[in-house]
């Protein structure tokens, strides 16, 4: 924030100024230079001066200030916007500069206070920080409370690119004098902002309030987790205390519509997230702002209510909704252990989403099974119209089923890569599957449009659409804890470690192949030979003209490339040409890319893989509980389970019904959820 080195001061604009001692010479008035260069405040003897922090080089200063007309704001004196007041606050020996007061008092006493106090930097990096700002982050109350006292505004924004969220060298605290107070742990300074008309409710560039700024700053530490919580529920009860009558500062949003429960869960802050789902006031004029209720206690065995606002799903962008969709979020799986998430978790797969998701597998299994059996009977040289026969109504009446499956298929992949893509912007299990049966709906689809126009060729889009419904029944795999692991391995597998291989299988493969192909040659003898034979002899097949013969040769690269294929899966022969002009040349080609392929890229393969499955068997419960809700939200989001909602929503819209602002203070509604 400050150097003794050069500074950059950026470009320097022109300016217009006018010379007050004009006429001195026209009314022979001399000064002496040596007595006029001794007088003068230049921004260098300036700034050293509130740099030393001695009052006594700043002696003169109101006089010059006064007798050339100018101000400790002027552009002069503000390289950047950073003014001596700055200067000073940031040059602090043991929190004390002499310097401050009197430059508050020249400017007090010229009539430009308030602006010099709220002056801030102009430039990209530190854009908006005023003397507050620095006063607080140098951790000095007496200076803080001293420029409150003098007119600093307590809502100033420091928006500079230091101080916003990215990656490399910032501090983002939020912006506002309170949120930095906050952030650096400084409670005496929140008190003394608080009471001097500080909103705990104004909102930075990014609408972010002082407990979103606390959550940003959150590191999982045990000292910061201590730190923040603490400070957390200190604002919280201030707040409720001071602005009792107003809306819940809990529930405020930012730019990205996510409360401070919501950001904390969304960046994986699992300390603080942890402690605002447990929070528990015993104070009666504090305990509405509880999320967690004790209804009773025997002993060490107690019952426990949690308010579920913003947490289950019937909110939009739901606590829920935020954790098993945030594929990259950081302790994503270790929330899900917390109460009340996994609770809630498996109340709601055992009460209703099991049953919605079996009904869906029978669904899916009869379709399968009509599909499959409409391929096995159907016959590739007769079309079904006109009908003739029971078999082709039946045919007709199959397709017909599969036909509207499809078409659902494909309307549903088309919403849920709109909702998790655009609305989410995230990927995950689910995604994957509703890709693939996206894709086997299209290839269905594409194969009723070729058939109907008597193509041919509909028949290889209906083998790859009846293999794709095969694969895509592992999704139902999920539904069992032991076997919906295997289903999540098999899809990370192959868009992890899989797909890396092949790209680095793929640059090797082709570059093989090109340069065998470069060093092997057409033998035309052999093809005069082959022209020669042909005619003669008796033969079980009917003889082919030698014109239209063209047996492949290891000059096409194609050719070449099957071949080097089966060395990578130990199928090769060294010698499955001679046709090369440097034998050496050829078989150090083959050896190295055996060792490269075979040996180094498959065995790096099966390492991964073994890593991976023995990481995720740690976390088998976990990732099955995360294929749960998935499942769940799935099935509610996109209208599975429509018929049962209505009866289930009696149990749990009580929760939504229900504000923790609402509870009286002497009793706890038994419908919050019970853990």
């Amino acid at each position: 924030m400050d150097t003794d080195f050069l500074e950059d001061h950026g470009e320097i604009t022109c300016q217009v100024r006018f010379n007050l001692n004009f006429d001195k010479k026209i009314r022979g008035i001399e000064n002496d230079p040596s007595q006029k260069e001794k007088d003068r405040f230049d921004i260098k003897r300036l700034f050293e001066a509130v740099s030393s922090g001695d009052v006594s080089k700043l002696e003169g200063l109101h006089e010059y200030l006064r007798k050339t007309n100018k101000k400790l704001t002027d552009t002069t004196y503000r390289p950047n916007g950073k003014t001596a007041l700055l200067k000073a606050l940031l040059n602090l020996k043991n929190g004390e500069n002499e310097t401050v007061e009197h430059l508050l008092d020249i400017a007090e006493k010229m009539g430009h206070l308030e602006e010099l106090v709220n002056a801030a930097y102009t430039d990209c990096y530190y854009r908006g920080q005023t003397a507050l700002h620095v006063a607080i982050e140098r951790r000095s109350k007496r200076f803080a409370e001293l420029l409150v006292q003098k007119g600093a505004n307590v809502h100033a924004k420091a928006c500079g690119s230091f101080f916003q969220p990215r990656d490399g060298t910032c501090f983002y605290f939020g912006e506002l004098p309170l949120s930095l107070a906050a952030c650096t742990n400084q409670k005496e300074i929140v008190d003394m902002l608080m009471n001097n008309k500080a909103d705990v409710r104004e909102s930075d560039s990014q609408g972010n309030t002082v407990l979103h700024a606390l959550v940003m700053v959150a590191d999982n530490s045990p000292e910061n987790t201590d730190f923040v919580t603490s400070m957390y529920d200190y604002i919280l009860i201030t707040d409720a205390h001071m602005n009792p009558n107003q809306k819940k500062l809990e529930d405020f949003e930012n730019n990205q519509r996510l409360t401070p429960i919501k950001l904390a869960a969304k960046t994986g802050k699992i300390g603080l997230f942890e402690h605002i789902l447990h929070r528990e006031f015993q104070q009666e004029q504090c305990r509405h702002l509880s999320r967690k209720f004790t209804e009773w206690a025997y002993g060490p065995v107690y019952a426990s209510l949690y308010d579920l606002d913003s947490i289950d799903t019937y909110d939009n962008n739901s606590v829920l909704e935020i954790v098993v969709y945030g594929t990259e979020m950081p302790n994503r799986l270790e929330m899900l252990q917390i109460e009340p998430l996994n609770n809630l978790l498996e109340d709601k797969w055992n009460r209703f989403a099991c049953r919605i998701f079996l009904f869906n597998f029978i669904c899916y299994l009869i379709y399968l099974s009509i599909f499959t059996t409409l391929c096995h009977y159907h016959t590739h040289d007769k079309h079904i119209f006109p009908l003739e026969a029971t078999k082709d109504y039946l045919c007709l009446a199959g397709g017909v089923i599969v036909l509207v499956a499809s078409i659902y298929f494909f309307i549903k992949g088309v919403c849920v890569t709109f909702s998790l893509v655009f609305l989410i912007s995230c990927q995950h299990d689910v995604f994957v599957c509703w890709c693939c049966s996206f894709f086997q709906a299209v290839f269905f689809l594409l194969c009723v449009g070729l058939y109907v126009c008597k193509k041919k060729e509909y028949l290889a889009f209906l083998v790859v659409c009846l293999a794709l419904s095969w694969i895509n029944l592992l999704y139902f795999s999920r539904g069992s804890q032991h076997m919906g692991i295997y289903s999540v391995m098999i899809q990370r597998m192959i868009l992890g470690d899989v797909l890396r291989f092949l790209l680095v299988y793929f640059v090797f493969l082709f570059g093989f192949s090109a340069a065998v192909v470069t060093l092997l040659y057409e033998d035309k003898s052999l093809d005069q030979s082959n022209k020669t034979v042909s005619g003669h002899g008796r033969s079980l097949f009917e003889d082919i003209p030698s014109e239209d013969c063209k047996k492949p040769t290891y000059k096409n690269i194609s050719f070449t490339t099957l071949e080097l294929f089966k060395f990578t899966i130990g199928m090769g022969d060294l010698e499955f040409t001679e046709q090369y002009e440097y034998k050496h040349v050829f078989y150090v080609l083959l050896i190295s890319y055996i060792v490269l392929t075979y040996i180094l890229l498959l065995n790096m393969l099966i390492a991964m893989m073994s890593k991976r499955v023995e990481k995720m068997s740690e976390e088998t419960t976990n990732i099955w509980k995360l294929q749960v809700q998935t499942v769940h939200l799935c099935l509610i989001e996109f209208g599975w389970a429509v018929c049962v909602v209505g009866r289930i929503s009696t149990d749990w819209c009580v929760m939504e019904a229900i504000k923790p602002s609402q509870i009286p203070l002497n009793s706890v509604p038994s419908k919050m959820g019970l853990i």
